[in-house]
């Protein structure tokens, strides 16, 4: 494997809807090291007109995590890469600068136009479209939930990751990988569906171009450029859908293996050569969402630790990670509990009054409700860690008889992975062999995808080949592996 990257360093971005992290990679004497320069928080912003991110702070600590991992290379940085959340985005005015605060996901105003868009165009159309599930989340429910307000649809946008890297080098594209994950892209193809614009009576030429993954965009531009250590700085789009990143990050081969990438959400799948949309598939609401090396990431979104930060910060009003670590550790000696809550219940996917929210799902359940005081936080944690293994549970088997493969093998990477009571239950529940991935398996993914790329093997329109980003991860899998050894 050659070092054609001329051995600079490269910067990783990872954007989170709780965090976002910007890390450098570094060339030693013994190999790659991987350091976190930056973390800061983030959170949706509630708001007279919405739920809203605040872009220009995001932004703003993305350029403070830039400069600082630009500080620490004085050998200079090669490229930057940026990752994050899928689906949400930033219209653009004719100046390129963003009209307003972009929406969050999350924001309830795509019930109602999911809804009036299904009048149009059924789910099972535009499953036959696109192969993607249905989720009133996606960029396409939330872009008609733009037109049902009055905003033209004439209005440029450009999906987050792809808006941080415009902000750094002018050039407005889509990634493929999160270009399937907006609902809007043709099935098996690498173009736009101009069907669905049509139908839905949204613009084609508002949509950024896609680009496979990997793809160089450019060269960094404005302040950053007259930085020495960022000279000359290309930036690269890696699969800049985080999950994509993630899963990317896997060195796994053979077909007996799945996946849990945990965080937030947690996106349970396997990854299939081709996509599959069988009656079944439709049916259980499975996704066909583009992987690294033409791959597919076949899987299904399940909700994920969102549940459990937002019972912690209606307990203590800050969902910390030294506060989950010591809530989890109250919960390890604790029975089963005795009912079981659908975790991916639609209520249970907006934020605020999630205790209650549960509680009323227990008593239409017949259940008896849980106290909800903080001392009794561990009967209630409990019963969502219980509630989310035996979702997985039930996921991984409709995959494994939709696909017909047989799993042995279930990789858990992400935030999540370091939850090790609720990889316990999951191993007990699927009775697969579960194997904690990184916990950084986004940023692992991105570096390993810039890597191929500087190394000349993002060429095609499929992006990197795969056996070439397994070769980079590993590796760097390896050097940490053997840096914590030392």
């Amino acid at each position: 494997m050659s070092s054609t990257a001329g051995r600079k360093s490269i910067i990783a971005v990872d954007l989170g809807a709780q965090s976002c992290r910007i890390s450098l990679l570094r060339w030693t004497n013994s190999g790659p090291a991987i350091h976190l320069v930056h973390r800061f928080a983030n959170s949706p912003q509630p708001t007279s007109r919405g739920l809203r991110w605040d872009i220009e702070a995001i932004f703003q600590g993305i350029a403070d995590g830039v400069r600082m991992a630009a500080s620490a290379a004085s050998e200079g940085v090669a490229s930057i890469g940026v990752d994050g959340w899928a689906v949400d985005y930033v219209r653009l005015n004719n100046a390129g600068k963003p009209v307003e605060q972009p929406y969050c996901y999350r924001d309830d105003r795509t019930e109602v136009a999911a809804a009036r868009l299904h009048e149009i165009l059924p789910p099972s159309v535009l499953y036959s479209r696109t192969g993607i599930q249905i989720l009133r989340i996606n960029t396409l429910y939330q872009l008609y939930a733009d037109r049902l307000a009055g905003c033209d649809p004439g209005v440029p946008w450009v999906n987050l990751p792809e808006y941080v890297s415009y902000r750094l080098c002018g050039r407005r594209v889509a990634e493929y990988t999160n270009a399937t994950h907006t609902g809007l892209m043709g099935l098996g193809s690498r173009h736009w569906c101009e069907d669905i614009f049509s139908d839905a009576g949204l613009e084609l030429a508002a949509a950024p171009p896609i680009v496979p993954t990997g793809t160089i965009i450019g060269t960094l531009e404005g302040e950053h450029a007259n930085v020495p250590e960022l000279r000359g700085c290309q930036i690269i789009v890696p699969a800049c859908h985080d999950t994509a990143s993630a899963i990317a990050a896997i060195p796994a081969t053979g077909s007996d293996w799945a996946f849990i990438s945990s965080g937030t959400w947690s996106l349970v799948g396997t990854v299939l050569p081709v996509p599959c949309i069988t009656e079944r598939a439709r049916d259980l609401n499975f996704t066909n969402l583009g992987g690294v090396g033409g791959r597919v990431c076949f899987l299904k979104n399940v909700n994920g630790t969102w549940l459990l930060q937002q019972c912690l910060e209606e307990w203590t009003g800050l969902a910390d990670e030294s506060s989950m670590m010591e809530l989890l550790a109250s919960c390890d000696s604790l029975s089963p509990p005795g009912g079981r809550i659908d975790v991916d219940d639609s209520e249970l996917l907006l934020p605020g009054g999630t205790i209650g929210k549960i509680n009323a799902q227990l008593r239409r359940k017949g259940h008896k409700p849980l106290a909800t005081d903080k001392s009794h936080a561990p009967e209630m944690v409990n019963l969502i860690l219980h509630s989310l293994a035996e979702r997985y549970a039930d996921v991984l088997a409709a995959i494994s008889s939709i696909t017909e493969r047989s799993l042995k093998r279930l990789f858990i990477v992400g935030g999540g992975s370091k939850n090790a009571l609720l990889n316990r239950l999951t191993a007990e529940k699927t009775g697969l062999q579960v194997i904690a991935g990184a916990t950084e398996s986004s940023t692992l993914g991105n570096f390993a995808v810039q890597l191929s790329a500087l190394d000349g093997g993002c060429t095609g329109m499929a992006g990197p080949p795969s056996d070439s980003v397994v070769r980079w991860t590993q590796l760097l899998i390896e050097s940490a592996v053997a840096a914590t050894r030392q």
